[in-house]
């Protein structure tokens, strides 16, 4: 545990936390993304499969149930709670793409060729461009609620967050996990755009928007 990793968990935290509020206080999920949701079901329960078998700290075992509960959580009241709102005309990204490609990429970047190893790569590749979809309706509609921009940035800055943290537990443990940092840096990068309008729009008081 360090200060990167420590920031990076809380604003994970916030995002799903701001995530929830803002679905039941618009009472819809307009302009949020069902697929993008799924696809971190997906990433929690690939990357903690060895929830009941590997014991590391009462933090650690914490944060794996809220993650897991939270995404599956966040799928079945989009589902069955509002899905009037669900517009599939806007929510239409192929996400077939991203599952091949994060299959590929934990094929060629893995440490070890083993089931689990690899497994837990994919479970990397694939958080690191969960988000597009969203980002893609964001794109098609060319604006969000406040609420929902303030979502993705802070899950957007957690993934940022980890990078340094690798780095410091390389200097400090000797451990350097590149899986780790090229999958955070790919976020990152996916991010940028977002990362620069949040900054010069949504900080200044002005309503987030995009160039459909």
């Amino acid at each position: 545990m360090n200060i990167f990793r420590f920031f990076g968990d809380l604003s994970h935290l916030a995002s799903i936390l701001l995530l929830l509020y803002s679905i039941e206080r618009n009472k819809s999920i307009n302009g949020l993304s069902i697929k993008t949701q799924v696809l971190y079901v997906v990433v929690f329960l690939t990357r903690y499969l060895n929830f009941f078998f590997k014991y590391v700290s009462f933090y650690n075992t914490l944060m794996k149930i809220f993650f897991i509960a939270s995404s599956i959580y966040t799928v079945y009241i989009m589902v069955a709670k509002y899905q009037k709102s669900i517009k599939e005309n806007v929510d239409n990204f192929p996400v077939r793409y991203l599952l091949g490609g994060a299959a590929i990429a934990s094929l060629i970047f893995t440490h070890k060729y083993t089931a689990s190893e690899v497994i837990w790569s994919f479970s990397l590749w694939l958080e690191s461009v969960a988000i597009i979809p969203q980002l893609f309706i964001l794109q098609k509609t060319g604006e969000a609620e406040n609420i929902t921009t303030h979502y993705i940035f802070a899950l957007g800055l957690y993934r940022a967050l980890y990078i340094p943290n690798w780095f410091y537990r390389y200097f400090a443990e000797g451990r350097f996990d590149y899986v780790s940092i090229l999958s955070g840096i790919l976020q990152t990068v996916i991010y940028s755009d977002f990362f620069y309008i949040y900054y010069t729009r949504v900080l200044h008081g002005k309503k987030f928007s995009l160039p459909v």
